[in-house]
This record gives C-alpha cells, sequence and structure tokens, in this order.
C-alpha cells in the first residue's frame, strides 16, 4: 500500500531562479528567504531518502475539460517560459516519471465523480510552477521520481477536492509507494501594474497588492502552522476576495489528499512570507503527523461520490 508521507505549499516564483546578483539587485542588496528556505528544505526533507515519489499540483497548468496526471518514463529537455523568456530561458531538466502511480491515480476518476487522463505524450508542455522547484528540491537526485497535475480551469472547489480524493486512493493502491504532494502556487496573487509593478519587485510584504491581501494570507498562515486546516477550507469565498493564486485550487487538491477537514497537519515555515510584484509568497511544510494526516492513526480514507455531499 502506498502512503502520502509529506506535503507541501511551496512558491515558485520566477525570482528564485535568477542569478543571485539579480536577485540581491532587486530586492535592496538582501537575498530573498524564498530561496534559503528551499534551500534548507531539500536539505532537511527532500535529501532524506524516504520517498519515492514528487506530485506537484501545478497551478500554472490549465486543463479545461478533465485533469491531466504526466505518465512519462522520463522528462527531459530545456525550458523557456512563455512568460518570463529573459528570466527563465533554455532551462535543463532530466527526470523520472511515475507512469504507474499516474495511471492508478487515473483509475479512480469514476469512483469520486471525475474526470483524470494520464498522459505521456514526449510533447506535452511544462510549466515552470514545476521546473523551478525541481531545480532546488529534485535536481542532482536522479533516483526520485516527479509527476505533475494541473489544476482544471472549469472545475470548482468540489471538482479539485475530488481530485485530491482519487489521487490518495491512487497511491494508496501503488504498492509500497512513499510520495510527497507539493500544491506550487501563491496565497494572494494580484500583480502590480506595469508602470507600477518595477516599484513594487523587493521581497518586503509592505508591497503586496493590498495591506487587506496581506492581512488574508497571514490569517491563514497562522491556521496552517495550526493545524486548522478547516478554517482554510471553510474561509475560501472570503479568501477568493483576495484572487489567490488558480482560485488555490493547488491547495484544494492537497487538501482533499489529506483529509480536508480532518486534516490536522501543522505546517513549518521555511524562509519568510514575501511579496513578489503584489502577491504573496511563502513555504510552508507539513510532515505527516505520527497518528496520520487526520488524527485517527489509519490512512486517508476517501468515499466515493455523494451527490449530497459539496456542491
Amino acid at each position: 500500500m502506498g502512503e502520502i508521507v509529506g506535503a507541501g505549499l511551496l512558491a515558485h516564483v520566477p525570482t528564485i531562479v535568477l542569478p543571485e546578483t539579480e536577485r540581491r539587485k532587486l530586492n535592496k542588496g538582501k537575498e530573498i528567504t524564498l530561496v534559503t528556505g528551499l534551500r534548507q528544505l531539500r536539505e532537511e526533507v527532500f535529501e532524506a531518502d524516504d520517498y519515492d515519489t514528487v506530485v506537484v499540483l501545478d497551478s500554472h497548468w490549465a486543463t479545461t475539460v478533465e485533469f491531466v496526471v504526466t505518465a512519462h518514463q522520463r522528462r527531459a529537455g530545456l525550458f523557456t517560459s512563455e512568460e518570463l523568456p529573459r528570466g527563465m530561458c533554455r532551462m535543463p531538466y532530466d527526470f523520472p516519471g511515475d507512469p504507474e502511480l499516474a495511471h492508478n491515480i487515473a483509475s479512480f476518476a469514476g469512483r469520486h465523480g471525475t474526470w483524470i487522463t494520464a498522459i505521456d505524450d514526449d510533447y506535452l508542455p511544462i510549466y515552470y510552477a514545476t521546473i523551478n522547484l525541481w531545480k532546488f528540491l529534485g535536481e542532482g537526485l536522479p533516483g526520485k521520481r516527479w509527476v505533475t497535475i494541473g489544476v482544471c480551469q472549469t472545475g470548482d472547489t468540489e471538482d479539485h477536492l475530488r481530485l485530491g480524493r482519487a489521487l490518495a486512493d491512487g497511491i494508496a493502491a501503488t504498492p509500497g509507494r512513499r510520495v510527497l504532494l507539493i500544491a506550487s502556487g501563491a496565497l494572494s496573487h494580484t500583480f502590480w501594474p506595469l508602470r507600477e509593478i518595477r516599484d513594487h519587485e523587493a521581497s518586503d510584504p509592505a508591497h503586496i497588492f493590498t495591506p487587506e491581501a496581506r492581512e488574508a494570507d497571514c490569517e491563514r498562515i497562522a491556521w496552517f502552522k495550526e493545524g486548522r486546516h478547516d478554517k482554510v477550507l471553510d474561509t475560501m469565498d472570503e479568501f477568493w476576495k483576495y484572487k489567490p493564486e488558480a482560485k488555490f485550487f493547488h491547495y484544494l487538491m492537497m487538501a482533499g489528499a489529506l483529509g480536508e477537514q480532518a486534516c490536522t497537519a501543522r505546517a513549518r515555515q521555511y524562509g519568510e512570507y514575501e511579496n513578489s510584484v503584489g502577491t504573496g509568497q511563502v513555504h510552508l511544510w507539513f510532515d505527516r503527523p505520527a497518528d496520520g494526516w487526520t488524527g485517527t492513526g489509519r490512512p486517508v480514507t476517501t468515499a466515493p461520490h455523494n451527490p449530497h455531499r459539496h456542491s
């Protein structure tokens, strides 16, 4: 039986892969702690040989009529971002995938009333919400498999929770697999307008787009540290006012896999809460509690879709 042994809500902003001299120039001579935080996370978690596969829930990859999970034997190539080719240009990547796990995840779509397709097309695009974190957390660890699942732009909260439930079942159905989940994306996510954006490139949270957005982010960071996933999930309507990246679907998929409101895992923060041109960014890592993700001592179990559950 496979199991989820760790999970994280991690920032992937382009700044982290710029040369250090450029990062410091943008940040008044200081290193951004999103970089030092990832380095510490790699040392403490990703360099430990206690997992097989990393599943990235990628807020930049938006599908339309189904969820898609990568099922390649291996992904390799050069990545240039369509969004910021000046800063993310011809970045090499090379890592094994996990086709068995991908197909097992897809096989549980019907049980949860959703649609998931496993795709192994060599020409399938890859996005920097996956690549940037692999560069810090996966590069140089050749035995570790990496798989990506995109958000679905026509889906809602319930759809992304269902994906998470199928993800948990697919992992459980893969014998011996030990998996880390990464919800790759931001908290509040409003950029400064182009003519103002260069005045807000420093990491100081004073540059978050509004004080209210900063306050909403900090409230949720505090809840995560208390293990109150229920509060985060129960207040999603309020949080959407501050336009979390991808409607926070990257986190909702992770939450669906970890037991949703029943999840009690407390966050450990790496680096500081920082600004990126108006958006709220943080690295939060959740170790699996000794008594399990939901405090029961048992693996997360998911129920088939119930039409009377959340709409």
